[in-house]
C-alpha cells in the first residue's frame, strides 16, 4: 500500500521555521488524518505549514488518508504514531483488542444528521414514520437507529453511497448527511435551507462526538511529553486556522490539489466554518480538546446496548488529557 508523504516546499519550510534555533533537536512522529485532505483537518495542516509543530520541538510527517487507508489498523500496527478517529470507532477498536488512548477530543458535537424536504411533508420526527431513509453503514447507523427507537419509528432503510443523488431525485424521503459536507452539497444543488427539515442528533440527546486524536497506549506511556506537545501544537494550529480562515483555506486547497482532489474553495470555507462550530463553544475560536466523561459513558453505553461492544473501559484508561 502506498502512502503519500507531505513535505513542505523548501521556501515555506524555512520561512515557517526561521525562528527555531538551529541547535534544536526535533522529536520525529507521524500523523494520519482519517480521510483525504480537506478543511475537516485544516488545523493540522496549518500547524505543519506554519511551523507550529517545529515550535513545539516536533518534526511531524503528515500521511495522506483516504478511502483505502485504515488509520486504526495502522496505529495498532505501529505504522503511524497519531491518527484521528471517531470516538465510537475508537471505543469499538479497543473492545476488539486494540489499546489506543484518546489524547484530545477535537469535535465536541456530532455533525451527523438527517435531512428531509418539507415538500414531502416531513417537519418533525414522527413524520419520518413509514418513510424511506437512506443510511450509511457500520458505525454511521448507531445514531439513526437510536433516533428511530426513541420516536418509535418504522422506516425502510436504503443503503446510502457517498452521493446524495438518490435523495435529490426523490428516491428516498430522508437522507443521511454530515453538516459540514453533504448538507452543503444539497444546498448547492439548488435547495434553500428553508425548504429542508434537518434533524441534528445532538439536538435529540444523541450526541456522538466525532474526530479525536489517538495514540497507542504503549506509545503514550513511553512518550507522554511528545504527545502533549503534539496536542498543544495541533490546538494552536486549529485556533490559527479559525482566526485566519483565508490563509487556512489556501493551505488546504494546496494539499487537495497536490492529492489530485477537486478543490471547491466555497465548499471548503463552509466546511471550515462548520468545523469551528463543532469544535468550539461559539464564543471563542479556541477549541478545548477535552473529552467529556459523560459523552464517553453515553457513547459506550449505546455501543454496548447495540451489541457492538462487550464491555466498557474505565474513562481514566481511555482518555489521557494532553492539553
Amino acid at each position: 500500500m502506498k502512502h503519500k508523504i507531505f513535505l513542505c516546499i523548501c521556501a515555506l519550510f524555512f520561512a515557517a521555521t526561521s525562528h527555531v534555533p538551529a541547535e534544536t533537536t526535533f522529536q520525529k512522529a507521524s500523523f494520519l488524518p482519517q480521510w483525504s485532505p480537506q478543511a475537516q483537518f485544516a488545523g493540522y495542516y496549518v500547524a505543519y505549514e506554519k511551523g507550529i509543530y517545529k515550535k513545539y520541538g516536533l518534526d511531524i510527517t503528515v500521511i495522506q488518508g483516504g478511502p483505502d487507508i485504515q488509520p486504526a489498523r495502522m496505529l495498532e500496527e505501529g505504522t503511524v504514531d497519531f491518527v484521528t478517529l471517531w470516538l465510537s470507532s475508537a471505543i469499538r477498536e479497543n473492545d476488539r483488542g486494540a489499546e489506543m488512548v484518546n489524547i484530545a477530543q477535537m469535535m465536541q458535537k456530532s455533525a451527523l444528521m438527517l435531512i428531509a424536504k418539507k415538500s414531502s411533508g416531513i417537519y418533525k420526527p414522527e413524520d419520518i414514520n413509514n418513510r424511506k431513509v437512506s443510511l450509511w453503514g457500520d458505525i454511521f447507523r448507531i445514531q439513526p437507529l437510536e433516533f428511530f427507537r426513541k420516536f418509535d419509528l418504522t422506516v425502510t432503510v436504503i443503503p446510502q453511497s457517498y452521493s446524495v443523488n438518490r435523495f435529490l431525485r426523490d428516491g428516498v424521503d430522508v437522507v443521511s448527511a454530515m453538516w459540514y459536507n453533504e448538507y452543503h452539497t444539497i444546498l448547492n444543488s439548488g435547495y434553500d435551507a428553508g425548504e429542508l427539515t434537518t434533524f441534528f442528533y445532538y439536538d435529540y440527546g444523541l450526541n456522538f462526538p466525532e474526530d479525536g486524536v489517538y495514540a497507542n497506549k504503549d506509545y503514550f506511556e513511553k512518550n507522554p511529553q511528545l504527545c502533549r506537545s503534539f496536542v498543544k501544537a495541533s490546538l494552536e494550529g486549529w485556533q490559527y486556522a479559525f482566526e485566519h480562515q483565508e490563509e487556512a483555506l489556501d493551505i488546504i486547497v494546496k494539499y487537495m490539489e497536490a492529492a489530485h482532489i477537486p478543490a471547491n474553495r466555497a465548499h471548503q470555507k463552509w466546511m471550515l466554518e462548520r468545523i469551528k462550530d463543532l469544535m468550539t463553544d461559539g464564543n471563542s475560536a479556541k477549541p478545548s480538546g477535552q473529552l467529556s466523561e459523560n459523552d464517553y459513558i453515553y457513547v459506550s453505553g449505546c455501543l454496548r446496548e447495540s451489541g457492538l461492544i462487550k464491555s466498557v473501559s474505565e474513562f481514566s484508561d481511555f482518555y489521557k488529557d494532553c492539553r
